[in-house]
C-alpha cells in the first residue's frame, strides 16, 4: 500500500517553532530551543551537545554540554526531531 505524505503548513518542524526540541542526527544528538527553520538549514539557540540522554522520559538528561554559540544544523543530517 503507498500512502502520499502532503506538505501542510505549521507542521513538522514549523511546528516547533520556539519550543525546546531534541534534534537526532547520525552521529550526534542536539537539544535546544528552536528559533529558526527553512528547507536547509535549523537554527537551536541556547544549544546542548548530548553525550548521553540517560531514560529518555526522565526530566535529567544524563550528560549535556552546553555549546558557547547558536548552532545551525542542516536538515539533510536530520535523523529525527521532537519536542523535549
Amino acid at each position: 500500500m503507498k500512502k502520499i505524505i502532503e506538505e501542510v503548513s505549521n507542521e513538522g518542524l514549523e511546528s516547533l517553532l520556539g519550543e525546546r526540541v531534541w534534534i537526532w542526527c547520525k552521529n550526534y544528538i542536539y537539544l535546544g530551543i528552536l528559533t529558526g527553520a527553512n528547507k536547509t538549514d535549523v537554527l537551536l539557540t541556547d544549544a546542548h551537545l548530548v553525550y548521553e540522554t540517560g531514560e529518555l522520559c526522565a526530566d535529567k538528561i544524563a550528560d549535556a554540554q552546553p555549546l558557547p554559540n547558536d548552532l545551525y544544523i542542516r536538515t539533510s543530517a536530520i535523523e529525527s526531531y521532537s519536542k523535549r
